[in-house]
């Protein structure tokens, strides 16, 4: 295993496993995807470890990985962590047993893949007879017996009920809304809770979306970090031999400011790595 918050990490949305996999990859390359794919999260998958426990040598292993992240199976790079001791960028290795594309890759690196849907639920199950909102209803009667009310109305009522659960709201402030100030006598208990219900009804708390994390791809064969759109079947333009875009990019010509300042960035990025090298 790697040290805690870097090694493996398997992206969301992928097929369940099958013997057909890696059919598509050449032998070796399709043997180490296997491999890789069993592994669990947080596992360590540099060359140096992967040399120790598979008949394969680093050269060999990081060719065969060069060649994972070009069949889309394999993506390296940073991703912007803030916690309370600040911001830091931890060295990520994504996995994905299905393979995926170059724009796939540049999405998820936005932050922008929607989440797997949950698996749907066991059929065979028996499901719960009273929820917790039909219960809370059935002892109604307990706290305030004018207010006791039958299994059929438990039944009608016991979504409304939910609903406040939903807003925040425990069972302590349900009952003190349908029980506080009674009026006398009570001649409808299921009109009254009804209205009550809907009258009081806690305002829906404000959710902000989670925001998506930062990412950065590299380069599969020279290791700088770029942005995830520029890169083809994991290579930078660079890498690739293509010819420099006319337009301001980090891969084509840039103004003076941006020049200096791009290559103060990549001077910071290629330092660390250099040290994360190192010091691994």
């Amino acid at each position: 295993m790697a040290n805690p918050g870097y090694g493996k990490r398997s992206v969301p949305g992928q097929r369940p496993r099958t013997n057909h996999d890696f059919a598509h990859l050449p032998a070796r390359e399709a043997a180490i995807a296997a491999y890789l794919d069993r592994l669990p999260d947080g596992a360590d998958i540099s060359v140096k470890t992967l040399a120790k426990v598979m008949p394969y040598g680093q050269c060999a292993l990081g060719t065969a990985l060069n060649r994972l992240q070009k069949a889309g199976h394999l993506r390296r790079g940073r991703e912007r962590l803030a916690g309370a001791d600040g911001v830091r960028w931890i060295t990520r290795s994504w996995w994905s047993r299905t393979a995926r594309d170059d724009d796939w890759w540049a999405t998820f690196a936005r932050g922008d893949v929607p989440q797997p849907e949950p698996p749907p639920e066991d059929q065979a199950r028996p499901a719960p007879t009273r929820s917790r909102a039909h219960i809370l209803l059935a002892a109604l009667g307990r706290t305030a017996p004018v207010m006791s009310l039958s299994a059929a109305d438990c039944a009608e009522l016991a979504p409304l009920v939910a609903e406040w659960f939903v807003r925040g709201a425990d069972d302590s402030a349900v009952l003190h809304a349908l029980t506080a100030g009674l009026p006398s006598p009570v001649h409808h208990p299921a009109a009254l809770v009804r209205s009550r219900l809907t009258s009081k009804l806690p305002p829906e708390p404000v959710r902000q979306p989670p925001r998506p994390p930062r990412r950065i791809l590299e380069c599969a064969e020279c290791g700088v970090p770029g942005r995830p759109e520029a890169l083809a079947d994991g290579l930078c333009r660079a890498c690739r031999g293509a010819p420099p875009r006319d337009r301001a990019h980090p891969n084509g010509p840039l103004a003076a400011p941006a020049i200096r300042s791009y290559a103060a960035e990549m001077r910071a990025a290629i330092l660390q790595k250099r040290q994360e090298r190192t010091l691994a």
